[in-house]
This record gives C-alpha cells, sequence and structure tokens, in this order.
C-alpha cells in the first residue's frame, strides 16, 4: 500500500505520530558529535516530519533542506527555524520528485523513519532518488528501523536487505547496530554511513 500526503497529515492532525520522539535520535547525535563527523555541507533530510534532526544539523552548521508530504509537519519545522536562526529551508515534497528537482545537489542526505515509512516496494525506486540527488561521493547517513513485526508503517528491514538495495549504488563505510538506541527500539536500529558511487 501507497500513503498518501492525506494520510500523513491526518496522522498528524489527530497527534498520532509515535515516530516523533520530541528531539534529534540519539545514534545520529552521538555520529555528528563524533571526530569522524562530516564537515559542514548541503544536506536533504526527506521524510523530515517535524524538523528534529534537521534543525540539529543546521545548529551544527549544514545548511539543510528537510521535506515532508505533510504540510502540518512542514509548518511546525518552519516555524522552528524562525526561532532557532538556522539555515534550514523546509518543503512540501513528494519525495520521488526530488531526483528532477535537485539533481546532483546535496553533499548529504540524513535518513531517519522515511525509509520505513514508505511501501516497501517502492524501496528500490526511493534509493535511486537519493543517489539521484546526491554530489559525487556525497553521502548518506542514516538510521534504519529493524524490527520484524509483520504490519506497517514503520515497515522494518535488516541487513540483508539493506546491503542488496545499497550496493549497486552506495560503498559501504559502516552499517551496524548503534548502543544508544531510545527505548523500545534497542537491537531495533542500524546506523549508516554510505558513500555514493
Amino acid at each position: 500500500m501507497t500513503f498518501s500526503a492525506e494520510y500523513w497529515e491526518n496522522r498528524y492532525q489527530q497527534r498520532n505520530e509515535p515516530w516523533d520522539i520530541g528531539k534529534p535520535a540519539p545514534p545520529l547525535v552521538s555520529f555528528f558529535e563524533c571526530a569522524d563527523a562530516p564537515n559542514p555541507g548541503i544536506m536533504a533530510v526527506p521524510g523530515c516530519g517535524k524538523g528534529h534532526e534537521a534543525l540539529y544539523c543546521a545548529q551544527k552548521g549544514y545548511t539543510v533542506y528537510g521535506f515532508d508530504f505533510a504540510p502540518s509537519a512542514i509548518t511546525s519545522a518552519t516555524g522552528r527555524v524562525l526561532t532557532e536562526g538556522v539555515n534550514a529551508t523546509f518543503l512540501e515534497r513528494d519525495i520521488f520528485t526530488l531526483g528532477k528537482e535537485f539533481p546532483g545537489h546535496f553533499d548529504y542526505v540524513l535518513e531517519h523513519t522515511c525509509f520505513c515509512a514508505i511501501n516497501p516496494e517502492q524501496r528500490a525506486e526511493y534509493v535511486q532518488v537519493i543517489h539521484e540527488i546526491l554530489k559525487p561521493k556525497g553521502a548518506m547517513l542514516a538510521l534504519f528501523f529493524t524490527h520484524s513485526r509483520p504490519d506497517g508503517p514503520p515497515y522494518g528491514t535488516n541487513l540483508e536487505e539493506l546491503e542488496c538495495l545499497f550496493d549497486p549504488y552506495f560503498t559501504v563505510q559502516f552499517l551496524e547496530k548503534p548502543n544508544n538506541s531510545i527505548a523500545g527500539r534497542e537491537n531495533d536500529e542500524l546506523l549508516a554511513h554510505l558513500i555514493k558511487i
């Protein structure tokens, strides 16, 4: 099943948004705080929601573009830009159109809770879009949800599927379990750093 913009907007309107933990995901924060964190550049955040990770990265000096289907999510994130005074732009978009609008535009793509929200049948197309919007040698920084429950969204994944989807387009720097997932997501996440081929 493919979920429409209206579906996600209704979820926000009903405050039925369990993916939103109210802050950036701790494994991603740890990555950006480490000595090997990538230098600031232009970053895309597909399925950005209310912008927690996007705004965090903007505070770290990245020029950030957040994209989401849901108008309420974009409105919330944009309001925070004004109060926090950071370099971030939030746009209401279907992420599958980004390759035409932003070909080769971004140094980085930050993925968190977008891959798990789309129909699993669209995952190969999603990977292609990410590849298209990155500059040569651009990087995808991701926290994937790896639960094994049968229904979704969120739809889980596993190491084998991720390797199959990304290997044709990216070199894996690392793809590993984080040690600081939030309660309820322990052993259900994989942190990844992938470089565009």
